[in-house]
């Protein structure tokens, strides 16, 4: 009797024991790995924007003598994988001694350091000598540490002084150590070392005999020092004194060390038609614009009759307007009828025409959708104001003139406009990914909740080949969650699996709610 009870006990087990391998079938390991359970886990570090130093940390359990492969790679001892850039897929594969693998889906995040950083750059300027360029911007940076300084768009230095500069308009930026990037502007402008100084020449002479060229001029000049001579707008020497002179008129020019000039008219061997004679030059001006030539000088003479008009001792001409003109300072000589002179030195400055532009601007952000294709489908529409002409750029690439800016991944942008003067300005702008939707937050509660145990899909588990961790997982496997916990379609393993119970109506209406509705991560 008691050998009848233990074939009966016997029968009773192996019944036990295949139904419970019938109700897990899907999750026994290959024969090949001769029953064993393998399994590998990751970590991920996320890149920093615009690098490619992510990394992958995988470890596995199960056996022994691991070994990864990622994305189809050569397997290797280590799970440690780095240089990779951020919004790839990669496919993480590991393996034991007994040739057992297990396989994960992962993707790279990104960092971004200059979130929130705000660097602002101060600048101190020494202008420009007319027509030199002994131009000088000291910058001071703030909002970080380990700065380095570029001068409009060139490369980047340690110093933070920039020398030897014209007059201009200038945009100094400033980096951090973290690549956080500040820029400021400044307009280089010019002083005349001419203003308020008046060169006075005085001469003595010596009458050349009659029609001989015997005669000779002495200048000398207050109004400065270091003066060099000129006779009739020829070369200048360091000596006032011109020898060898015929009878005539002369035209003698003082210059000091800063290029102040004075003018007077000599006669030898006979009278003197300037004598008692004053040529005053006034100029009315229009300064150019930055970095062109379109500025101009009108001259105007008293004195005399007949006047003509030389710039800078060039040819006389009778229109006292001189156009196309670049910032510096210049000499106006006016000439009468009878040879009488008057000059005055005049500046051009250039002026930025951006000087009182502000330019304003706004961003409308449409923010993605995660689970869906293209993965970058969020964009700002930028708006300017405050001038006009407006072009547009994204993370200081080419302007465009569109303002719209689409295929964003999540991430923070820097945004800029630049009107039809050159003037610019820049906005931050964030990109984030937007929240679930109800319907998908109800099905990710459900399923987080009523999962547990073996075979599995959440907190790592990888049942049939996938995992639920990731919201975007749920979205694609749709419809293996409403055939297995709703439709039961048969030859399905129904969910959640013993010793959880099945879905209840209310659960299985909140699967079918969101299926109906599109079964989106936004539904």
């Amino acid at each position: 009797m008691k050998k009848g009870y233990t074939i009966i006990a016997t029968a009773i087990m192996v019944i036990f024991i295949a139904a419970l391998q019938s109700a897990c079938k899907h999750e026994l390991p290959p024969a090949s790995c001769n029953g064993s359970y393998f399994k590998i886990s990751a970590t991920t570090t996320s890149a920093t924007v615009g690098q490619n130093n992510g990394a992958i940390n995988a470890t596995a359990s199960g056996g022994s003598n691991f070994q990864y492969s990622l994305n189809g790679g050569a397997f290797q001892d280590s799970g440690y994988f780095t240089g990779l850039e951020p919004f790839k897929n990669y496919n993480l594969v590991g393996r034991n001694s007994l040739g057992c693998t297990d396989t994960l889906a992962l993707q790279i995040g990104t960092i971004d350091p200059c979130q929130g950083v705000t660097i602002t750059v101060s600048l101190t300027k020494t202008d420009a000598t007319v027509n030199q360029n002994n131009g000088r911007i000291t910058a001071t940076a703030t909002g970080g540490s380990g700065f380095t300084y570029s001068i409009n768009g060139g490369p980047f230095q340690a110093s933070n002084s920039f020398t030897g500069l014209a007059a201009g308009t200038y945009v100094i930026a400033a980096k951090s150590a973290a690549g956080c990037v500040g820029t400021n502007q400044v307009v280089i402008g010019t002083f005349n070392p001419c203003s308020g100084v008046t060169v006075t020449v005085a001469t003595t002479v010596v009458q050349p005999g009659t029609g001989q060229s015997n005669g000779s001029i002495t200048a000398t000049a207050t109004g400065g020092s270091g003066f060099t001579y000129s006779l009739n707008n020829g070369t200048f020497q360091a000596n006032g004194t011109f020898s060898s002179l015929a009878a005539g008129n002369y035209t003698i020019t003082a210059k000091n060390s800063n290029g102040c000039t004075g003018v007077t008219t000599v006669a030898l061997g006979s009278s003197n038609p300037c004598s008692g004679v004053t040529v005053t030059v006034t100029a009315t001006t229009v300064n150019p614009t930055a970095g062109q030539s379109n500025g101009s000088i009108t001259a105007s003479a008293t004195g005399g009759s007949g006047f003509t008009y030389s710039l800078n001792n060039g040819a006389y001409q009778a229109s006292g307007t001189f156009s196309n003109l670049a910032a510096g300072t210049y000499t106006v000589n006016a000439k009468n009828s009878n040879g009488c002179l008057g000059s005055k030195s005049v500046t051009l400055t250039a002026t930025s025409p951006c000087t009182g532009v502000t330019i304003g601007l706004t961003s409308a952000v449409t923010n993605t959708t995660p689970c869906v294709t293209p993965a970058n489908n969020g964009s700002i529409a930028l708006t300017a104001t405050g001038s006009t002409g407006f072009t547009y750029n994204l993370n200081g690439g080419a302007y465009q003139s569109s303002n719209i800016f689409p295929n964003l991944n999540n991430g923070t942008y820097v945004m800029g406009a630049k009107d039809a003067n050159g003037c610019t300005q820049t906005l931050s702008v964030a990109v984030t990914a937007v929240a679930s939707g109800p319907l998908f937050a109800q099905v990710r509660t459900l399923i987080t909740n009523r999962c547990s145990g073996s075979g599995c899909h959440i907190n790592g588990g990888n049942a049939a080949g996938y995992n639920f961790d990731p919201d975007c997982n749920i979205v694609a496997k749709w419809n293996d969650i409403n055939q297995v916990t709703v439709l039961y379609t048969p030859g399905r393993v129904k969910m959640p699996k013993s010793p959880q119970a099945l879905f209840t109506a209310a659960e299985k209406a909140i699967i079918t709610n969101w299926v109906n509705a599109g079964h989106g991560y936004g539904n």
